[in-house]
């Protein structure tokens, strides 16, 4: 054979082998760009509904089926349920069933002891059964909604009312007496050492007390015209601080009686998890013209679409944590609402000589680093360890530059 043509035969094998392995390798490269792993992102992160206002096993069976396939957490928020042992373990047992993660709210411990409920049982050992049923399905126990809210304006819940004391004795007073609270829930009954499941409550200020009277978590209550990077920033603020998780609550105020639309939940839902929280809750509230124990359809959509982004396009998502850090006083209870915000709801903003710069300097700040913002307050033996995590750090008696 000659050679030539021998040489040339090789070459067109090698031109046809080398074109084929561009192709295979165009198509490849190609799959991975338009059809990216369809995972969750690594960071925990559960995304769900409250169930806060009906009366029956069915309405929880109803909504459970409705929210499965596209959330991961259930909150079983309605005491009508959680006073009746059946209705409470038909529900448990179907959330359980259904693959979610559910926390439970329970009311004063005494209560569920009193003759004339459905169902007469002991929460403590409810949980320690549900601890061994469900295992890590179940997340904890929801205790004491909105602490700080109820301080702040004076609810029926409000823990200190005495506008003798100093902002120091108001602090131990909240904080002590919160904690026995926290801590009574939080070990069954004081009967174990170690804290023994996981305590929760949602709020909408004083985020820094309730972490130090030792909740897990706290969900704070994103409302709609409201300022909810400032709100992210005092909760997830305090929350590392004290090494806890955080979370949010999508709600609304009773001056909004309409339900929110698909694009301000979905807003608030991709702020919540690229802020870095572990959970995010809507709750139904009562809104205008659907059922007390429902939710609106477009708050089903905005789950869906947000429940889809987050498996199938993990680039739209980012999670880092704040870099910058305002520390406030220790002992400054400021509602953060507004320039006006009482302190501790006994003391008008104007008792204290910092309180316009304090506020001047948050608003200040979240203009110019947004999310990469948490405000702290100046407990030294809590922050000195973290301080170094952040790249500037602006205490509130210095001239910001």
């Amino acid at each position: 054979m000659n050679a030539n043509v021998f040489a040339g035969g090789l070459n067109r094998k090698s031109a046809v082998l080398a074109a084929v392995l561009l192709v295979v390798l165009i198509v490849v490269s190609l799959f991975l760009v338009i059809k990216p792993p369809a995972q969750i992102p690594k960071k925990p992160f559960y995304v769900g509904v409250e169930f806060g206002f009906g009366t029956q096993f069915s309405q929880v069976k109803a909504t459970v089926d409705e929210v499965k396939n596209y959330t991961n957490l259930f909150v079983l928020g309605a005491l009508s349920i959680t006073f009746n042992l059946t209705a409470l373990n038909e529900s448990c047992n179907y959330i359980y069933a259904a693959g979610l993660s559910f926390i439970v709210l329970f009311t004063s411990y005494y209560m569920y002891n009193l003759n004339g409920w459905s169902s007469s049982y002991t929460i403590f050992n409810w949980t320690r059964t549900a601890q061994q049923i469900y295992g890590d399905k179940f997340l904890g126990i929801y205790r004491f909604d909105e602490p700080g809210g109820n301080q702040l304006d004076k609810g029926k819940s409000q823990i200190i009312n005495d506008t003798s004391l100093s902002f120091a004795q108001v602090n131990e007073g909240y904080v002590g007496n919160l904690s026995s609270i926290v801590q009574y829930y939080a070990h069954l009954g004081n009967v174990t050492p170690e804290p023994a499941v996981k305590i929760f409550t949602s709020d909408y200020g004083l985020y820094w007390y309730d972490y130090q009277a030792e909740y897990t978590t706290v969900f704070a209550e994103l409302l709609p015209n409201s300022d909810n990077p400032l709100t992210i920033a005092l909760d997830r603020g305090a929350a590392q601080s004290f090494n806890r998780t955080w979370g949010v609550i999508v709600t609304r105020n009773s001056g909004l009686p309409q339900p929110l639309s698909e694009t301000q939940l979905l807003s608030d839902l991709y702020m919540s998890y690229n802020a870095g929280a572990t959970y995010a809750v809507i709750f139904p509230f009562n809104l205008t013209g659907y059922s007390y124990w429902t939710l609106p359809p477009q708050y089903f959509a905005a789950l869906q679409s947000f429940w889809s982004d987050l498996h199938t396009n993990p680039h739209l998502f980012h999670s880092s944590p704040a870099e910058v850090a305002y520390v406030a006083p220790n002992d400054f209870g400021f509602g953060f609402r507004s320039a006006t915000d009482t302190i501790w709801g006994l003391f008008p903003a104007s008792s204290y000589s910092y309180t316009a710069k304090i506020w001047n300097a948050s608003q200040n700040l979240l203009s110019k680093y947004g999310d990469d913002l948490n405000i702290i307050f100046d407990n030294q033996t809590v922050i000195q360890p973290i301080l170094k995590e952040y790249s500037k750090v602006y205490y509130y008696n210095q001239t910001l530059t």
